[in-house]
Order: C-alpha cells, then structure tokens, then sequence
C-alpha cells in the first residue's frame, strides 16, 4: 500500500516525487510511501528544447531532464519508489483507497496523482467521467484534461501538468506538480499548510 501514488514521469510527475520525497525529515512525512510510475515513452518532453527556463543551461533537452530527473530523485529520496517498465491501464476506487492496474502488476494507494501528457490517447480505464476538450489548447490538437478543481478530481485523487489542464510549458508542468505535491503534504500534516524548502545552513 503506498501512502502517495504518482502515475507519469514528466515534468509534472517528477516534481511531485521530488517534493513528496524532500519531506521526508518531516515527522507527519517521514514513515510516508511514496513511489511513482516513471513511465515516460509518451512525455513530451522527449522532443523538447530548452532556451528559456529559468535555471536550465540553454539547449537543455527534455530527453536530458527525463533521465537526470529519475537520477536526482533517486540520488536525493531513494525511499521514493520508481516503478519502471509499467503502463497503467486502469484506476479503480475501494472505500478508503484506489486500486491501480498496470499491465504487469497491481498497486494499492492511499493518494493517486495523475500526471501523464493530455493527448486523447491518453487511455487510463475509470477516468472517463473526468475527460473533457482541453481549454487552453487548440481544438484541432485534440489535447483533453480531466476536469478539476485545484488539481483535486475527488477526494485524495489528483491531476498535474498539462493533463490538469494547464499549458505545455515545462516551468508551468513542473510547478503544477508541485503544487499538488505541497497539497498532499498538507493533508498529511492535518491540513496545516506545508512547504518543504532546503536552506543554506548560516
């Protein structure tokens, strides 16, 4: 059973591992399980091209950031579990959990986060209800989100990225996967707001 399941390895999916997983000092954080679906073949950040993002030396490829973002995490928060060589196929709710089928194995959470890429083909079973035309994408790309409300689908079901309905824009994706990252831990640490920040120690 983990505590926290992010399904998707892009710009979103990662940086929500990436602060889930920098909480991990933090006493309502700490015997926290956390793993994500690092599956990327779909991400669109396998074709992109970095000159202006805030941080990233220009001509960064996305291609780059998918790998050295799995390195980090795992470098930073080896409690993070990667799930690699997975596809999620389908979602299903219980009372107090969600059943994820992947085509090699099941999981089990308590928290799920969807954040893989908003094209139409995008086929995860039991989110259905939830598709409609993205609105800030041109209509003759065929781009959908799930409709939310701050990232929120349901209770302790969440939405990152371009997927929640957000630009495809790399700072945009990966600060929404943030967001909903800072929201988990929040709820963890009974709805106190939370952020999880490093400091230079003086």
């Amino acid at each position: 059973m983990y505590d926290a399941l992010i399904i998707g390895g892009g710009a979103a999916g990662l940086s929500c591992a990436l602060v889930l997983g920098s909480a991990k000092n933090k006493v309502f954080a700490k015997d926290k399980r956390i793993g994500i679906v690092v599956h990327q073949k779909t991400s669109h950040l396998q074709t992109a091209l970095f000159n202006n993002v805030l941080g990233l030396t220009p001509e960064t490829t996305g291609a780059s950031i998918l790998e050295s973002g799995k390195k980090q995490l795992t470098d930073l928060y080896p409690h993070v579990n990667q799930i690699e060589g997975e596809k999620v196929l389908e979602l299903l709710k219980s009372e107090d959990s969600f059943k994820i089928r992947a085509n090699k194995n099941t999981y089990t959470a308590k928290v799920v986060v969807i954040a893989v890429g908003y094209t139409n083909l995008m086929t995860v079973k039991g989110l259905e209800d939830y598709i409609e035309r993205h609105p800030r994408s041109p209509i003759e790309k065929n781009r959908i989100w799930l409709k939310n409300t701050d990232h929120l689908l349901e209770d302790n079901l969440y939405v990152a990225g371009t997927l929640a309905g957000w630009r495809s824009q790399f700072a945009i994706a990966s600060g929404s996967g943030a967001h909903v990252a800072t929201d988990i831990l929040t709820l963890w640490n009974d709805g106190k707001d939370t952020k999880v920040h490093d400091k230079i120690e003086a």
